[in-house]
């Protein structure tokens, strides 16, 4: 099974950004789908953003077009690029692994998960 470590969160400033990784011992990341999710306090884990070993990716809608996963083999990696960071993106965020991902927002496609990193964005 993959280890997955997350890294990266910490306190912005509304509008700011952050970049937050996700890197894995064990196992070569490349032959994993990669999802990251987040847990805001109070409220359900939800789906962020995936990206398939072959690179697809998949974001939940809402936001399309301010954060971007991405992939360095090389290094192991998956990177989650957050832009104009609001006081809602406030969350816990995990990475998590699997083989098999189904395109959809399910956790259960996902097997292995990393301990998560604090991201708080302040108004």
């Amino acid at each position: 099974q993959v280890q997955l470590v997350e890294s990266g969160g910490g306190l912005v400033q509304a509008g700011g950004s952050l970049r937050l990784s996700c890197a894995a011992s064990g196992r070569t990341l490349s032959s994993y789908a990669v999802g990251w999710f987040r847990q805001a306090p109070g409220k359900e884990r939800e789906f962020v953003a995936a990206i398939r070993s072959g690179g697809n990716t998949y974001y939940a809608g809402s936001l399309k077009g301010r954060f971007t996963i991405s992939r360095d083999n090389a290094k192991n990696t998956v990177f989650l690029q957050m832009n104009r960071l609001k006081p809602e993106d406030t969350a816990v965020y995990y990475c998590a692994a699997g083989f098999y991902y189904s395109g959809s927002y399910y956790e259960g496609d996902f097997g292995s998960w990393g301990q998560g990193t604090q991201v708080t964005v302040s108004s």
